[in-house]
């Protein structure tokens, strides 16, 4: 099929699917932050103009000259934004038509009033202070700028104290996907997964007609995994965190989702070949991952495609072309967001990669999260380079 054909086929299908996506239950969590969306100044023209900083190596520049002298690097804030990957991917779902639960470090006792428009649209509860972020954001990529001590505060006692432990479990055993993103910025993650699978998961309804040691790939409901950058955590933490996630494959089907740079971190824990950083190299990295973290799906999504890794077999879809974005804080979220619902609608993983595509180049050139209809209209009217 050739690609502009396969776009309008995952265009006209999506269009049949708007309400049954309406009817998809998504209970999302845990992370909550307020970013600051921020440019760097290179030359101030006047008081209300200047050139930006284009990108991280000219920062790194000046910042390197500043060594044993100082230096003034002025930051401009250009919004201020609901922020966490949980909200954001959210936050996606819900413009996608799909009814959220979120629950989520958004402000405690009184949620942030970034928030508030968020909770228009979703269920929306907060069991800690939110985090905060400065995202300076440059052509060549960003840098999240992060103060997430607050989001110690997110644990499974508190979550049952503030939210509800059969509320949570409710939530947890009824919806269509469940997912659990930013990891790294939330310590005590990996005790929540581990007291569910203890606790909870063995437990869980069945599918009609399937064993639960080996249920059928599709009936299943989803589970979706952001570990987002975990540079910092150690690698025993890392692979603390895999083996839990891969535990969940037995009640779930699961579904890891990480950008570039987090592939090659997880490549190198589990003592993979990192070496080839090409698209080959990358698509044999990730199959290597996802032979040694045995889910359903592993889902990379480098800056100009993406692909998917299911029973080790690739895909792989380019993305839309963007040449200077609005906005890039968020749109690994927004492709998740994008990659779930196609896979809760039972598109294939090719389609569902093409949707997640869609959707991050909609909110990167709009800054907005797309509807079911904005992501058609994407497929249809697809951005191309010149070049």
């Amino acid at each position: 099929m050739e690609l502009e054909e396969f776009r309008e086929h995952c265009a006209a299908r999506l269009l049949t699917l708007v309400e049954p996506a309406s009817r998809l239950k998504a209970f999302i969590g845990l992370d909550g932050f307020v970013d600051e969306i921020i440019h760097a100044v290179d030359k101030r023209e006047t008081a209300e103009s200047f050139q930006r900083l284009p990108t991280i190596a000219r920062l790194a520049e000046r910042i390197g000259a500043a060594a044993g002298k100082s230096t003034n690097i002025e930051l401009v804030n250009q919004r201020t934004k609901l922020g966490g990957n949980g909200p954001i991917m959210a936050n996606a779902l819900a413009r996608l038509g799909t009814k959220v639960t979120y629950v989520g470090a958004l402000g405690y006792p009184v949620m942030h009033p970034v928030f508030n428009e968020f909770a228009r649209r979703a269920e929306v509860h907060s069991i800690a202070e939110a985090g905060h972020t400065d995202a300076l954001e440059f052509e060549d990529g960003k840098l999240m700028l992060v103060k997430s001590i607050q989001l110690n505060e997110v644990t499974w006692q508190n979550i049952q104290a503030r939210f509800g432990r059969d509320r949570f479990i409710e939530k947890f055993s009824t919806a269509d996907l469940v997912g659990f993103v930013n990891w790294t910025m939330i310590p005590h993650m990996s005790d929540l997964w581990a007291a569910l699978l203890q606790e909870f998961c063995p437990a869980l309804p069945r599918p009609p007609g399937t064993d639960i040691a080996s249920p059928a790939i599709g009936t299943r409901r989803k589970i979706f995994f952001d570990i987002a950058d975990p540079e910092k955590r150690t690698a025993k933490d890392i692979l603390r965190a895999l083996n839990l996630i891969a535990a969940f494959e037995r009640y779930f089907e699961v579904i890891l989702g990480v950008n570039e740079k987090e592939a090659y971190e997880i490549g190198n824990v589990l003592g993979l070949n990192t070496k080839s950083r090409t698209r080959d190299g990358l698509c044999m990295l990730a199959r290597d991952i996802q032979r040694q973290v045995p889910i359903t799906t592993l889902v990379v999504h480098p800056v100009k495609y993406a692909l998917a890794v299911s029973s080790g077999k690739v895909t792989l879809v380019d993305g839309p072309f963007v040449d200077k974005p609005l906005i890039t804080t968020g749109a690994g979220d927004h492709f998740n967001a994008g990659f779930c619902v196609g896979r809760c609608l039972g598109f294939e993983h090719a389609e569902s990669v093409l949707l997640g595509t869609a959707a991050s180049g909609f909110y990167v050139r709009s800054g907005q999260s797309p509807s079911i209809d904005d992501l058609v209209e994407m497929l249809r009217n697809w951005p191309e380079s010149d070049a």
